[in-house]
């Protein structure tokens, strides 16, 4: 079987402008948008321009800046499900629109009618408008919205030639297994219509929850630089879609260009610290993070982890003679072969009575205090 390709939308752009009010300058969304451009990414979800003529102007910029230099991202944009927000959409020139609507919690039989049919009466607008565009509809908050309702909307919807059906977890409060449930049980109902699945990170399952979305069935990933987002943020773009390409989905999305990811993420990460004085990229990021660089136990120290082209060592009492000499390797510290044991073994008993790892003069110290 050939494998199930994955679309990827960025949501850098438009959902980080959600977080903690920071603002990208028409500079930096382009700079974004040639890193998207650069990784493969199908689309960039460029803005919402219904919030002001600037925001409006921004995106159209952007579908400029594509056609000119024959990129092949596509651009997106976002807007409330109803004619005028879908006016100012067309208006900026994009082919892919990006409607939200929410559920109201108990709707009745009467009220989801009323809300399928104008659904099915914009799609309908929009396509006469521009033949050939690709319409998304994110039905707001599956986690708080009931079952049935949910199947009535979905299978309505991929009738009425709805492109992509967008599952938000809106709230952030849901878990793998529900994710797992909500979409697989969705699934079955879209025919040709794609799910989208699109996760904040409120509990810290954002990424996680999004590969389940996939795993069940979804064949598009929402996900942003660093997880930037309302609130805690959405799924991470590198995290998200390397553990679904390890998994053998097809993801156009160059996870192997690690270099350029690091640049993307300092960008991203820059550009909030300047805004907030507070950075995204730290200490514990995931594979990005300097601690994924570092190893202490030596059972760890097979390389394969993180940036491990800029591994870093710490010799406590935790250390075995591989990562001894690792350590040794890094520093370019010389010590005889059948010394290699005993050396370990003093640096287990130093850490344990300085109660620290032990610096490189440490090692140096002892390794000079051996004579053969």
């Amino acid at each position: 079987m050939n494998p199930k390709k994955i679309i990827i939308i960025d949501e850098t752009l438009r959902e980080g402008m959600q977080y903690r009010g920071i603002m990208f300058s028409q500079k930096q969304r382009l700079t974004i948008l040639e890193f998207q451009e650069a990784l493969n990414v199908d689309i960039c979800q460029a803005g919402y321009p219904p919030a002001h003529g600037h925001e409006a102007d921004a995106v159209k910029s952007m579908v400029d800046h594509t056609r000119k230099n024959k990129c092949r991202i596509r651009i997106a944009a976002m807007g409330r499900a109803n004619r005028h927000d879908a006016d100012i959409l067309l208006a900026t020139g994009v082919r892919d629109l990006h409607f939200h609507v929410q559920i109201k919690t108990g709707a009745t039989l009467d009220e989801l009618d009323t809300l399928l049919n104008g659904l099915s009466l914009l799609v309908a607008q929009v396509k006469k408008h521009s033949p050939g565009a690709c319409i998304s509809l994110a039905m707001l908050d599956i986690g708080r919205s009931d079952n049935q309702v949910l199947a009535a909307c979905a299978s309505f919807l991929s009738r009425h030639k709805v492109d992509i059906l967008s599952l938000p977890d809106t709230s952030g409060m849901m878990s793998p297994n529900q994710v797992f449930e909500k979409i697989n049980l969705l699934a079955c109902l879209c025919g040709q219509t794609a799910i989208s699945i699109h996760c904040h990170d409120d509990m810290g399952m954002a990424s996680a929850n999004s590969v389940m979305g996939i795993l069940a069935g979804a064949g598009v990933l929402e996900a942003s630089a660093l997880g930037i987002g309302e609130r805690n943020g959405i799924a991470d773009l590198y995290t998200t879609a390397k553990t679904l390409k390890n998994q053998g989905y097809d993801i156009r999305l160059n996870t192997e260009d690690m270099a350029t990811f690091k640049a993307y993420y300092d960008y991203v990460d820059a550009i909030v610290y300047a805004q907030t004085e507070e950075h995204l990229l730290n200490l514990n990021t995931p594979v990005f993070g300097d601690a994924v660089k570092t190893h202490v136990a030596g059972t760890h120290a097979g390389a394969g982890y993180g940036l491990v082209s800029d591994e870093q060592f710490f010799l406590n009492i935790l250390c075995g003679k591989k990562l001894v000499q690792k350590f040794l390797d890094a520093h370019a510290i010389a010590c005889p072969a059948h010394r290699l044991e005993a050396l370990t073994a003093e640096i287990k008993s130093k850490s344990a009575l300085l109660n620290r790892c032990l610096t490189k003069s440490d090692i140096v110290s002892l390794v000079s205090s051996f004579t053969d």
